[in-house]
């Protein structure tokens, strides 16, 4: 919802500012009913996949659910409208619904870094970069939230000018930020324009989930004393190596039962758990609640059916 109410409002000022109508919007669902956020709000559809009207850009909205609202249907519209000339922007998990359309090819997708290690599990090769947004020919990706701002300044300025572009940003009170801009302010470069030991240390477990490496191994592969790599994760983190790298470990479980349909067992895998029984319970250790609670709980929130009817099937009273 973000996403949407950032991109709509910044194409009104342009439209307001310029004083003619240089941008139109329309909504799109699958079959033109209403579509639930994931925070409770209700967008209504002005057209389904079957007769909405050619545009110059399709933006795919996606939530929390990523893989279970892609539907033929979609998969199918995306394609036609890239064929046609459309250019095709993934905002946020977006770029699920672009990859399962086929039109990838060997560009890297720029997906909210939470769900990047879902991204890579459903889709093996994949490539994706750390920035908040990237343009390239008629894909455009970006990791969602503020950060759909900045892609749309961005295409506003292609389109209509830099100078409308910039009455735009400050209309919003908005620093319009370079596409190369990392995602989270842990992923900046220190002044000698090159990762920290600590940055290098978690991008290196993060790399590393479903075979986790020891302490001596990621010592080796940083080129210091495993002395050294615990200094740093006890001086940055307040724990050692192994507490840092099982903690990573649990929130990419985490990510992946919040993203994924993936069995349990799948995701303890591939965050590198050998038994589901040692990742039930370091996960409920950490999160308070068991991998199947955490996900059952969180898919009832998700749903976008009638409560009352999920009420009673649930055999609610």
């Amino acid at each position: 919802m973000n996403a949407l109410i950032v991109a709509t409002e910044a194409l009104r000022i342009a439209n307001q500012n310029s004083g003619r109508t240089i941008f139109e919007w329309q909504m799109i669902s699958d079959a033109a009913r209403p579509v639930r956020a994931s925070n409770g709000m209700w967008v209504p559809a002005d057209y389904g996949l079957a007769d909405f009207r050619r545009c110059d850009v399709l933006v795919v909205l996606e939530g929390n659910l990523p893989t279970q609202n892609v539907s033929p249907a979609i998969r199918g519209a995306l394609r036609n409208a890239f064929r046609h000339g459309s250019m095709i922007v993934g905002v946020d998990t977006g770029a699920f619904a672009i990859a399962a359309a086929g039109l990838m090819g060997n560009r890297e997708a720029v997906v909210h870094w939470e769900a990047v290690p879902a991204y890579m599990e459903h889709f093996p090769g994949a490539r994706t970069c750390s920035q908040i947004f990237s343009i390239e020919g008629q894909l455009a990706f970006c990791a969602g939230g503020v950060a759909t701002l900045d892609l749309v300044l961005a295409l506003i300025g292609r389109l209509a000018g830099q100078a409308l572009a910039r009455e735009v940003a400050n209309a919003l009170v908005h620093t319009p930020r370079e596409d190369i801009h990392p995602q989270r302010l842990d992923d900046g470069h220190d002044e000698r324009d090159h990762q920290s030991l600590s940055q290098r240390t978690v991008s290196l477990m993060e790399s590393n989930l479903d075979f986790p490496l020891s302490s001596s191994e990621i010592a080796a592969i940083l080129s210091i004393s495993v002395r050294t790599l615990e200094r740093c994760c006890v001086r940055e983190f307040n724990q050692s190596p192994g507490q840092l790298y099982l903690r990573l470990r649990l929130q990419a479980a985490r990510n992946l039962l919040f993203y994924e349909e993936s069995p349990i067992q799948a995701v303890a895998v591939a965050c590198g758990f050998s038994y589901p029984s040692v990742f039930s319970r370091a996960f409920t250790a950490q999160f308070g609640q068991s991998p199947r609670a955490f996900r059952k709980a969180l898919r009832q929130r998700q749903r976008a059916i009638r409560p009352e009817i999920v009420r009673m099937s649930d055999g609610q009273i």
